[in-house]
């Protein structure tokens, strides 16, 4: 199997051209590849595919195998992929995900992609559609408890669903400890996202998250999303604002007039290569 690595600010994944490659079991294959001792070494696989709705589908499967419906850092990554590698030559490009087409205004330097715009579309507040199993009409600031600790979250889906959990230091945050107990938690039917964020100031944030399938990653673009609609609902932050992150920064407009999150960041390849299955 040919394959192209690539990473978002550190979000890494394995990408794979679908429209020349038939993968039987991608389940199986994004845990081998995945693999950072005996694989290639990724947050996951993605392979990009036709699609009857937009110019690509890009099928997303974690590093434990299970099933993605859209990565912020992946998406760019997949933009960079399909204009650098000659599979379209336009700079707005649609990608069909498991959660709705997304666009994708590609940033161009030197006939290259280097990092992208995506339109993220708008968050969803409501619990039952995150979900989350509160009662509310939202889930701002919300106090929960988890095996016998105590946390205030707000709750929003990006497409996946994300617990924002603000803390005063995030490089000494429980994210190894508490993120995957709440990630498993009863409360989320379908798992979760965990971000732990430092209000640095009105415009900056430090951010690290738990991811489900894959534990801490090096970054997440929904989460980056998710956690500045957050900050905006509980008034921490400006409505634009720079995201630090373990692997690099993006930057994250709410839009609340129209009820959109846009995000901006980089792609960059890795490494070319094959691998046998």
């Amino acid at each position: 199997m040919k394959f192209v690595k690539m990473h978002g600010c550190g979000n890494d994944y394995v990408y794979v051209n679908g429209f020349l490659e038939n993968i039987e079991n991608p389940e199986e294959v994004a845990i081998k590849v995945s693999d950072r001792r005996f694989g290639i070494g990724s947050d996951g696989l993605i392979i990009i595919k036709p699609s009857k709705v937009a110019d690509f589908f890009m099928d997303m499967y974690n590093a434990d195998g299970s099933r993605g419906k859209m990565c912020g850092n992946g998406i760019r990554c997949v933009g960079k992929y399909v204009y650098d590698l000659g599979m379209t030559d336009k700079s707005h490009v649609t990608i069909e995900t498991l959660s709705g087409v997304k666009n994708l205004e590609l940033d161009i330097k030197n006939g290259r992609a280097v990092g992208a715009k995506v339109d993220m579309g708008a968050p969803i507040l409501t619990p039952g559609m995150i979900p989350v199993k509160l009662e509310g009409e939202m889930i701002l600031d919300r106090e929960i408890e988890c095996d016998g600790q105590k946390a205030n979250i707000t709750c929003v889906s990006m497409g996946n669903p994300h617990a924002v959990i603000f803390v005063d230091d995030a490089e000494n945050a429980p994210v190894h400890s508490f993120g995957p107990k709440l990630e498993c938690s009863e409360l989320f039917p379908e798992k979760a996202n965990i971000e732990f964020v430092q209000v640095i100031s009105e415009k900056e944030i430090r951010m690290r998250v738990w991811e489900r399938g894959s534990g801490e990653t090096w970054a997440c673009g929904t989460g980056a999303c998710a956690s500045i609609v957050a900050c905006v609902l509980n008034k921490k932050t400006a409505d634009e604002v720079l995201v630090h992150m373990n692997g690099g920064d993006v930057v994250i407009k709410y839009d609340r007039e129209n009820n959109t999150v846009y995000m901006s960041g980089p792609a960059e390849i890795v490494f070319i290569g094959e691998i046998r299955l």
